[in-house]
């Protein structure tokens, strides 16, 4: 049996590294990698889809990927922090309560204590039910209404596992100044020291059999019991397709798909993401690795400094910036140049006080039209009616945009594994 595998993204990647059957990887791109692609420029190195860390509940998995990485990682406690009011609070927003103002302070405790919300059928309900009107007001709705780009009260309850909910006595100490951490499953990450995020994707590109990069799909039919899958060239053909591509490219490649499929498809909905990258000559920026800024005066969402994920990332004696900016896709801010994007983060970042602009000596704007999925009421059952119908056809969906599922790192490598031992054993 013969495997196509779209997409060289982390999750195909880990596909065809596991497979006991002959397989084939297509690439569309120079080189694999998707959103976890690294560029290095002047002694820099920059991750392509913004803060990359490798973390995770499960020990084994973890420790899987250490012994994948050989020598090549190093342990980082994670100092990410919350630009609020002038004043850098910890994150997450609720175990810093003490950083705040005692006016601040004050209002998301006795807001959080005397909760009035009973219940949730949104995601802005949720938050209110969870964190009390006073931290829901400060920063989780705010900074989530940035990233989103979608209205918050029609964003559905799907992933809310994912921001995890505190409790009464951490925010009592947060409150009062005792040091409590939250979301303890990241406190702790993992990086590549040299080669940034990317260095993983070309150890699993070197076990995987064969890719061809480069391979613009045009179209994808069945013929008998083979697929075929068309590029500008040449076709290649396979007993069985995996899809790691996002599902829009996906089906526009297939013929005949049904109209209540492509209507499901077009009402599915994501984000775009521009990360901006700025080189300085200043020694050292901050001691933070990330900070999240929910202000809508300034353009990026969340800064990251990859110099505290491993000091191979810059050259010495220099420092270095990741801006991330989530939109819309095609919105007033994806249409704007690159040029005009960079001066507006140069400016905002100077407006902070987080750079002098006479230190940069190296920018550099990056594009991914696939960032994050956005889980808004329909999605279930959109999402539903788009994977019963891949599966009909006999393609099987993997990985973030393939499933179109907001997976982090670990859960594309788990989603790649798990299908790869289904397969192997002939349950799939």
């Amino acid at each position: 049996m013969k495997i196509g595998i779209l997409g060289g993204g982390l999750t195909g990647l880990t596909i065809a590294s596991n497979l006991k059957y002959d397989c084939e990887v297509l690439e569309k791109n120079k080189e694999c990698g998707g959103l976890c692609r690294s560029l290095k420029k002047q002694g820099f190195t920059f991750d392509w889809g913004g803060a990359h860390i490798i973390f995770g509940r499960d020990k084994k998995f973890i420790d899987h990927l250490k012994k994948t990485l050989g020598g090549n990682w190093k342990k980082n406690k994670r100092n990410n922090k919350i630009f609020f009011k002038g004043r850098y609070v910890k994150y997450p927003f609720e175990n810093g309560l003490s950083d705040l103002s005692p006016q601040d302070n004050f209002e998301c405790l006795y807001r959080y204590l005397n909760n009035p919300y009973k219940k949730s059928t949104n995601f802005k309900e949720w938050l209110y039910f969870n964190f009390g009107q006073g931290i829901a007001e400060k920063y989780l709705i705010p900074y989530n209404q940035k990233i989103w780009k979608y209205p918050l009260e029609k964003i559905s309850l799907h992933w809310v596992e994912r921001v995890p909910k505190p409790p009464l006595e951490d925010i009592i100490k947060s409150s009062v100044g005792i040091p409590t951490e939250g979301y303890t499953h990241q406190l702790y990450f993992y990086y590549p020291k040299k080669g940034g995020i990317q260095s993983l994707i070309r150890i699993f590109e070197k076990k995987a059999p064969f890719i061809l990069k480069e391979f613009k799909i045009k179209k994808i039919k069945k013929e008998g019991k083979q697929w075929v899958v068309f590029g500008e060239k040449e076709k290649r053909f396979f007993d069985k397709l995996i899809s790691t591509i996002p599902v829009f490219d996906l089906f526009s490649y297939l013929e005949n798909v049904p109209p209540d499929v492509k209507n499901a498809l077009k009402s599915l909905k994501y984000n775009s993401l521009i990360t901006v990258m700025l080189g300085l000559k200043q020694k050292k920026l901050s001691e933070f690795t990330a900070v999240y800024i929910p202000q809508k005066e300034f353009l990026f969402n969340r800064l990251a400094f990859p110099a505290n994920f491993s000091r191979y990332n810059v050259p010495k004696g220099k420092s270095s910036i990741v801006a991330e900016i989530t939109t819309k896709p095609e919105d007033n801010i994806w249409r704007l140049s690159d040029q005009k994007i960079i001066q507006r983060v140069i400016n905002d970042l100077a407006k902070m006080r987080i750079i002098d602009k006479k230190d940069i000596i190296f920018k550099k704007a990056m594009r991914s039209k696939y960032a994050y999925v956005v889980y808004d009421k329909d999605y279930q059952k959109n999402v539903d009616k788009v994977r019963y119908f891949a599966k009909k056809v006999g393609i099987e969906l993997c990985g973030r945009f393939g499933q179109f599922e907001y997976l982090n790192m670990d859960a594309c490598i788990e989603r790649g594994f798990d299908l790869t031992k289904k397969i192997n054993s002939g349950r799939v």
